[in-house]
């Protein structure tokens, strides 16, 4: 399991590093050649097909037979927690789940414990330990931001949850929810809450000042306020040293291959240009749809990414991982972003993992959830998983995959 210290540790480390966060590459990409090694996966439930990881590298499946599996959590006592959406059909029906009983040998959970039930999409959960020594557990749902009091061995909350926010949850699509009805909740390095709140509309002027946004506010839920606007649906985020990274998902209506797909560092009171532009080829445009853009938001203003995808690839959970100082891992410090793949498989683009260092454009790090037009899984999260390894959430086969380095 991951110590609490030495992530703490790796986090004041890396405070240094990303003083300078570089420009994006030239022009976005999904992949660069790399050699893959097949590696073959049989599901209980049917499915046989192969994902292809770097040399080194192996993959067990840690968790079967979920629906829409999607982010995880480590809790401080160092269980594993992931939340499932269950199906677009009823969005009333996810959970919460405690991954338990980790084998290292097989590389398997014994058993899914039922957490939480009956909930609305619950999308994003995140654990913090208050300066009195409290620790909540934060779930975030389409319409609302709650916290319990949590217990260290509980496999059910024995508190009752408090409200922290509330969010719109209406529209036209989705069970009358909206588009982009997923909220993520991370807890900052300063003790703030950040929640990412996606747009109502592929493209359009929001009414609502909390839509496309990221939200800050106390622990409690007091003192919120909007951190950055214009992004049009931010599911990622994640802290790094001083520095907030976001996903982010450009717009439908401007054709197969533009806008970028995005990862920012979200910096306060920017707004990163949706829906009035958009970055194509590391330049920012103006949306046509949008004639009087400029009188609405200066183009100067308008914050390059730090690293681009290839259009509708949708981006994700992201986590970052440390070089090894022998030298026996890459070179530099980098990111793995999962792209959950277009809605048009026909384009192809995402359905996979990609790595995202400090210079050069993503590279393929695993491929395979897409064959052809065959979707064999969409992978949603990434977070690590002892020294070697990482946790995977796919969110099409209701799968956890543990990959890790061969020692």
């Amino acid at each position: 399991m991951i110590s609490i210290k030495s992530v703490a540790i790796m986090l004041c480390l890396l405070a240094a590093s990303l003083t300078q966060v570089r420009r994006p590459v030239p022009k976005a990409a999904d992949t660069q050649a790399s050699r893959l090694k097949a590696h073959h996966i049989s599901l209980a439930k049917g499915g046989s097909f192969n994902l292809n990881l770097p040399d080194g590298y192996e993959i067990t499946v840690a968790a079967e037979g979920l629906k829409r599996v999607r982010f995880m959590a480590e809790s401080p006592d160092h269980r594993v927690f992931v939340t499932d959406m269950y199906n677009r059909a009823d969005n009333r029906r996810g959970a919460v789940y405690i991954l338990d009983g980790f084998d290292a040998a097989s590389g398997k959970f014994s058993r899914v414990i039922p957490y939480l039930t009956k909930l609305r999409n619950p999308n994003s959960i995140a654990f913090h330990t208050d300066r009195r020594g409290v620790s909540w557990f934060y779930l975030a749902l389409t319409d609302r931001l709650v916290r319990y009091k949590y217990i260290a061995g509980e496999n059910a909350p024995s508190n009752a949850p408090e409200t922290l926010a509330t969010f719109p949850d209406y529209g036209l699509d989705y069970k009358y929810g909206g588009w982009h009805l997923t909220r993520t909740v991370v807890v900052g390095n300063d003790d703030q809450l950040y929640v990412a709140v996606g747009s109502s509309c592929n493209s359009c002027e929001e009414t609502e000042s909390v839509r496309a946004t990221v939200l800050k506010m106390e622990l409690d839920g007091k003192n919120q306020r909007v951190f950055a606007r214009g992004l049009r649906n931010a599911v990622g985020l994640k802290w790094v040293g001083d520095h907030l990274f976001a996903t982010n998902m450009g717009a439908d209506h401007l054709g197969d291959n533009k806008p970028e797909d995005t990862m920012y560092v979200i910096r306060e009171n920017a707004n990163y240009g949706w829906p009035y532009y958009y970055q194509s080829r590391s330049k920012i445009y103006a949306d046509p749809k949008f004639p009087d853009a400029e009188k609405k938001l200066a183009h100067q203003n308008v914050p390059l990414a730090y690293a681009a995808f290839s259009a509708h690839s949708s981006p994700l959970g992201l986590e970052y991982f440390q070089a090894d100082a022998s030298g026996a891992r890459a070179a530099e410090d980098y990111f793995l972003v999962a792209l959950h793949g277009s809605g048009l498989v026909r384009i192809g683009h995402g359905y996979r993992i990609v790595k995202v260092a400090q210079s050069g454009p993503p590279q393929d790090f695993m491929t395979g959830f897409l064959e052809g037009r065959k979707i064999h899984g969409r992978p949603v999260n990434v977070m690590r998983f002892g020294a070697d390894g990482f946790l995977l959430t796919d969110d099409y086969a209701g799968v956890v995959y543990y990959v890790f380095r061969k020692r």
